[in-house]
């Protein structure tokens, strides 16, 4: 694995926590800068949001620089609105540097994930796209409560500064280890060209698919807090651990994802979603009892966010490796979190605490519904490869893939 995708691991971990940091510090940031603490969860909101519709058109502006140089411009934004975080005076001065990092945050993944396709070959790529990813996954084991700690006994303001100088610490190692890439204009890929990609609906429906996986895994981790205290009796000391663990679970499945996603790309995500739909439903049904709330939460991290290798090689291949269709992709990932968390709470104040549980097995059961169409063109391939006759398919791009799906199959 080329240590360049170590690096750009180290960069979405120093991102990632910038984005959980509000959720570990809610109270002191409430004192702090004189708001309500619904008022400082419209920051996580304003975040997401700010990923999901902002991130690919700063990607769009980046495109015609090499990758390395739009990863150090966008290096720079994000530092300039976590200093201006650090520095806030007010809600409003806060709310407008978040919405900078959000930004930055989403078009990084984007150009990240991209980068991971052009340094690895293609029989690996799902392997490094684990590897990179799993900079999100040690920001929900680590940074979250690392920066917590951080807020609590020195000050909210700390932990963003701290995040700082995280991401200076990245800024170099990237400048340092990552090879120079070729701008995607420079590759054939140009903006016209990258548009031309979202003509094929089955890149449609296979980003609907990560909107669903992630939905349904942020419907229940949303609420992991309160449903573990209030329906399981757990101690707010204990969670912290729980949650730990949860993260420890996240990387280890995201790891075992990551080894398969390439040559199993549609079994491995329908697997995943048939046992997140179980673990969620039993989590609702057993919520009240410790043991088997505490095994369910943990399945729920193995095969929830863990998908992303799966999903994002499933996307390169219907559509392409080139930035913006990998930052459209987070985009639909962060619809997901963004449908989960804004459903969830209302239903909470309907049906109580467990309704998110019950949301995210039904986001599941829909992911499984979109994976169908590809479900019945690998068993139509596998037919054409004993010699009777398969559909067309939908473009040279998917020509190649399809005919190894098919041999995987």
């Amino acid at each position: 694995m080329p240590r360049a995708v170590y690096l750009l691991a180290l960069g979405i971990f120093a991102m990632v926590t910038s984005e959980f940091v509000v959720a570990g510090l809610m109270p002191q940031m409430a004192d702090g800068l004189d708001a309500t603490i619904p008022e400082i969860g419209y920051l996580i909101t304003a975040f997401a949001a700010a990923m999901a519709f902002g991130g690919p058109f700063l990607t769009v502006a980046l495109l015609k620089m090499r990758q390395k140089t739009a990863l150090l411009v966008l290096f720079g934004i994000f530092l300039a609105g976590n200093v201006l975080a650090a520095l806030a005076p007010d809600y409003r001065t806060m709310l407008v540097a978040r919405v900078i990092t959000g930004i930055a945050s989403q078009a990084f993944f984007g150009i990240s994930i991209s980068l991971c396709a052009r340094l690895t070959r293609p029989e690996v790529r799902g392997r490094a796209i684990a590897v990179a990813l799993n900079g999100l996954m040690l920001g929900t084991l680590l940074g979250l409560p690392l920066s917590t700690v951080i807020g609590e006994h020195l000050g909210w303001r700390a932990a963003f500064w701290a995040i700082t100088g995280l991401t200076v610490v990245a800024a170099l190692a990237t400048l340092a280890g990552v090879p120079r890439i070729e701008s995607a204009d420079d590759d054939g890929g140009s903006l016209r060209q990258e548009l031309a990609a979202f003509r094929n609906p089955r890149l449609w429906l296979t980003l609907t698919t990560s909107t669903f996986v992630i939905g349904a895994t942020f419907s229940a981790f949303s609420y992991l807090n309160p449903i573990l205290t209030e329906v399981t009796g757990f101690s707010t000391g204990t969670v912290p651990l729980l949650l730990i663990a949860y993260g420890a679970a996240t990387v280890i499945g995201n790891t075992v994802v990551g080894r398969f996603a390439d040559q199993h790309t549609v079994p491995v995500l329908l697997t995943g979603l048939l046992l997140n739909l179980a673990f969620l439903a039993g989590f609702a049904v057993f919520a009240q009892l410790s043991i088997p709330a505490v095994a369910l939460m943990m399945g729920i991290g193995l095969v929830g966010v863990t998908m992303n290798p799966a999903l994002v090689t499933r996307v390169q291949r219907t559509g392409n490796a080139r930035p913006l269709v990998n930052t459209v992709h987070s985009s639909f990932i962060t619809l997901g979190i963004i449908v989960a968390t804004s459903v969830g709470g209302p239903a909470i104040d309907t049906f109580g605490l467990r309704a998110p549980l019950w949301i995210g097995a039904a986001l599941a059961g829909l992911g499984l519904l979109t994976l169908l169409p590809d479900l019945l063109r690998s068993r139509d391939l596998k037919q054409s490869r004993d010699g009777r006759t398969a559909p067309a398919p939908a473009g040279v791009e998917g020509q190649a893939s399809e005919a190894k799906e098919a041999a995987r199959v």
